[in-house]
């Protein structure tokens, strides 16, 4: 089996993983999401038994008793003229019935029960897709930290070719004595300190991939790679919706506010289940029964026809004093009623909030995103100058590296306010009721 599961796992590892991939990857396959939906089986259960529970309870009961006398004194019996000798020593009787039992009334406590478990089932399901929602943005933000990374590896790379290039441009121009030695080895130091980047970029890059793989629930030792999309201005410059609109949409459809108002009704219904218990209680049983024994002179079956008896009864129980029980239960019914009112207006609050921040992250990551365009723009031809001077000796090894610095600094905004501007979009779109997508 573990096999298996192993061959399973390297199988699909080996593919390109498009951000959808993943995403209907992890709704199969996630373990928090399979036990939030063995909880919905559950619960499921606890429904259709309240349902069970209107109907007559109906039992079967037998009762086997034997005797042993070895003491008894023996009689004498006239049985069709002639006298007979009987020393009993063992008997048995036994006894057999059916009986019913049927809770008539008792304040609908039974009909606000099943009402209480088919909330709490529709609860457990909107968990299912409230779990489901933040396993969808955890993939969401790893992808895009994937793809910002693989960028950044692909710029550090570019950087070490620039590096070695006047590295081998130095070495040269030591040769023929227009440039100190000092300078060649501090631009050897700068190709392995861009090596050493670049080598944080991978390992970045790859632990990122790890946590991708565990929330996929793959567990293989096999590479893991996914698409890159390609990511055009347009898409980084989408126009924003307005943070009312996208909260406005959300609150209709977003499992966690719909699941706080489904707790609120469930709490109202405990209101009026704990006045129940000041009403009477209703019931009504039934039963037939025979029995049979030993020493008679009849069959199992005459005794048991002539021993039939039935029975009928109706119980009416009248709530007097119960030591204050039921009015605790109204109170604590009322108070936590308050409290599920206060965790819905604490979630919207959340919702409004997470909404607000990624409304604003978008808008400043656009801003950011035109101004750091221009920056690459404007350092990648400073530092094309700074080396063309160098090489003709008019720049120095420090202007050099300064110019270099720049540049990968740039660049590195001008990644980070892509994908970020990206993927809180793409935020914004999904709690506005789409699917994630880049």
């Amino acid at each position: 089996m573990l096999s298996l599961m192993l061959t399973s796992g390297m199988a699909v590892a080996q593919q390109t993983w498009t951000l959808q991939e993943c995403i209907d990857y992890a709704m199969t396959n996630n373990i928090q999401l399979q036990q939030k939906r063995i909880t919905v089986a559950s619960n499921h259960e606890d429904v259709t038994q309240s349902k069970y529970a209107l109907l007559p309870s109906v039992s079967f009961s037998t009762n086997q008793n034997a005797s042993w006398r070895p003491f008894a004194e023996s009689t004498i019996n006239l049985t069709n003229g002639s006298m007979t000798t009987n020393r009993n020593t063992v008997s048995y009787n036994g006894t057999y019935g059916i009986n019913a039992n049927w809770t008539v009334w008792n304040g609908n406590r039974n009909i606000n029960t099943i009402k209480q478990n088919k909330l709490t089932e529709q609860m457990a399901e909107l968990d299912v897709q409230q779990q489901a929602n933040s396993i969808q943005e955890q993939i969401a933000q790893l992808y895009v930290q994937i793809l910002y990374e693989t960028e950044a590896v692909k710029v550090c790379e570019e950087i070490i070719k620039a590096s070695e290039l006047q590295r081998d441009r130095a070495k040269t121009m030591v040769e023929v004595g227009s440039l100190a030695r000092v300078d060649l080895v501090q631009l050897e130091a700068q190709v392995s300190q861009d090596k050493y980047s670049l080598a944080q970029a991978h390992a970045q890059l790859a632990n990122y991939k790890l946590q991708l793989k565990q929330l996929l629930e793959i567990h293989d030792t096999e590479s893991f790679n996914i698409a890159v999309p390609a990511v055009s201005d347009p898409m980084v410059l989408a126009t924003i919706p307005s943070e009312l609109s996208v909260y406005e949409a959300a609150l209709e459809q977003r499992p966690e506010i719909q699941s706080g108002m489904l707790n609120i009704q469930s709490s109202k219904i405990a209101i009026v289940s704990a006045r129940s218990g000041y009403m009477p209680t209703v019931s009504v049983t039934a039963g037939m029964g025979t029995n049979n024994s030993s020493g008679q002179h009849k069959s199992f079956a005459e005794q048991a026809k002539m021993n039939l008896s039935n029975s009928l009864g109706l119980t009416v129980s009248v709530p007097l004093f119960d030591n204050l029980q039921t009015r605790t239960n109204i109170r604590k019914a009322k108070y936590a009623l308050q409290s599920s009112e206060l965790s819905l207006q604490e979630q919207q609050k959340k919702l409004y909030s997470a909404i607000e921040n990624y409304w604003l992250n978008t808008t400043t990551s656009q801003q950011q995103y035109a101004y750091a365009k221009a920056n690459v723009e404007s350092m990648q031809e400073s530092y094309n100058l700074v080396s063309e001077q160098f090489n003709l000796g008019l720049k120095n090894i420090v202007e050099l590296t300064t110019g270099k610095n720049n540049l990968l600094q740039a660049e590195q905004q001008l990644l980070q306010t892509k994908y970020t501007a990206l993927l809180n979009y793409a935020m914004l779109q999904f709690y506005a009721g789409e699917a994630i997508k880049l």
